[in-house]
């Protein structure tokens, strides 16, 4: 199939100026034209009817005495206007043997008009004369007495001649005025698809994976506008490729240790390199626990990719926040035990939100956990509830190791973990606190931490309450 070839936007700016200088001219003859029919023609009618009427009213006498025809004569030749005077109707054809827009002088209409004292206006085009002509035929009377009737009409100028000065200056200034405007369109047109040509180059490049680039904004229009916005896109969708680049990249790092545990200790068993039964089950205890390890990363990320998608809702209903908090708690009375670690509450049993009780659950173990973990051995793991500003807070504060100042800001990304041996002791993926950011902001949470190192770290949670 032949491919149809589309104009450009600076081809159809063009185009649309073209257009606009043919609708301009077309405008202005139409104008003209307006003016000749309006102005011109209704004003020399106008004076023509004065003119008619006041040479009728002189006329007073009781007949059109050969004097009277001499004085019209002469009238005519120092007047632009033509005056025939004649005692009959019939004898004005004599004296103007022509038609009317191919129709007679006088209709049978315009004698009943005449006779009841009315004058006739006559208007159209003349073929002996080849042009238009405006006339008026008044009816002469004396005493109440038709005596006569006067005809005076005056050939139309043509438009050329009407404006003949004006045209030529209308068509030398318009000229220098398209032309003008020409360029001045032509260097906007550059000036603007200079920007967008661009950032067209530039989007071919972001197609390519090359993220660097940026369009200079130079205006502060809408061209300025887009160019900004183009370069905050660029510089998001960089930020995302770099992102990508690394969660791949600790993806391949969180899978490559176990995998290299499992592959080393499962060829040793199938060399059988082993001294005893009890270190062959100590090497399978090891593949288990890696393994374990990396089931538990893969559902770490299909959960974090479930919470992540624009379609994801929640199950909510009223939660009586408190007691959720405290059956959170007693999952971990063994690791507390074991550890010695103490927990003091301080929980306002009066606060309901609306939430997904499975996903706040998830929520509370993963912050629990984190503080035990982190927490020194014989420590205390403080736990508050109360209400502020129609939003529930709660504040989980351990005495443990505490977090870097430096890396209290990269707290919640993907795989970032403080103490990577540690974690790696403990079983974290490095996305414990990931899924509980992302499962907070469903519930129109917000999730702060601080934290001051050997000090310990406070996650402080807050909700909306319902009243």
């Amino acid at each position: 199939m032949k491919k149809i070839k589309h104009f450009s936007v600076s081809q159809k700016v063009l185009l649309l100026f073209f257009v606009s200088i043919i609708f301009s001219i077309l405008f202005s003859f139409l104008f003209i034209h307006f003016l000749y029919k309006e102005l011109y023609i209704r004003s020399v009618k106008e004076r023509l009817i004065f003119e008619g009427k006041q040479t009728a009213a002189h006329f007073h006498y009781g007949s059109l005495s050969e004097d009277i025809k001499e004085k019209i004569e002469w009238y005519n030749l120092i007047s632009p206007y033509e005056v025939i005077a004649v005692d009959q109707l019939d004898e004005l054809h004599q004296h103007f043997p022509y038609q009317i827009d191919y129709k007679h002088l006088i209709s049978q209409e315009d004698e009943k008009k005449l006779s009841s004292g009315q004058y006739v206006v006559k208007e159209g085009y003349v073929h002996e004369l080849d042009r238009k002509i405006v006339g008026a035929i008044f009816p002469l009377t004396h005493e109440q007495n038709l005596i006569g009737f006067i005809y005076i009409y005056i050939p139309l100028a043509e438009i050329p001649e009407v404006f003949s000065k004006g045209i030529p200056i209308l068509i030398l200034f318009g000229l220098i005025f398209f032309v003008l405007i020409y360029f001045v369109i032509t260097y906007s047109i550059h000036s603007i698809f200079r920007s967008l040509r661009t950032i067209q180059t530039i989007a071919k490049e972001i197609s390519r994976g090359n993220f660097s680039k940026r369009v200079p904004i130079q205006t502060s229009d809408d061209i300025g506008e887009l160019a900004s916005a183009f370069n905050k896109m660029t510089e998001s969708l960089e930020k995302q490729d770099e992102r990508k680049k690394e969660f791949l990249s600790n993806v391949a790092h969180e899978l490559r240790t176990p995998l290299t545990y499992i592959g080393g200790y499962t060829q040793i068993l199938l060399d059988e390199a082993y001294s005893s039964k009890e270190e062959a089950k100590n090497h399978l205890l090891l593949i288990n626990k890696e393994t374990t390890r990396m089931q538990k990363l893969i559902n770490d990320l299909l959960q974090l990719n479930e919470l992540e998608n624009k379609d994801m809702t929640l199950e909510a209903e009223p939660i009586a926040f408190s007691q959720l908090i405290l059956d959170s708690l007693e999952l971990f009375a063994p690791a507390l035990k074991k550890r010695n670690i103490s927990i003091k509450t301080d929980l306002d049993d009066e606060i309901i939100i609306m939430g997904d009780m499975n996903r706040l659950h998830q929520v509370f173990c993963n912050v629990i956990d984190n503080a035990i973990k982190y927490s020194f051995e014989n420590g205390m793991i403080n736990i508050a509830l109360y209400q502020k500003e129609k939003r529930a807070v709660v504040i989980v504060r351990d005495n443990g190791i505490g977090i870097p100042k430096k890396e209290l800001d990269r707290i919640g990304e993907r795989f970032y973990r403080t103490d990577k041996s540690r974690s790696r002791e403990t079983g974290g993926t490095g996305l414990g606190l990931s899924i509980v950011k992302q499962i907070v902001a469903l519930h129109n949470g917000t999730m702060k931490i601080e934290s001051e190192e050997g000090q310990g770290t406070s996650v402080i949670l807050s909700f909306p309450i319902v009243e």
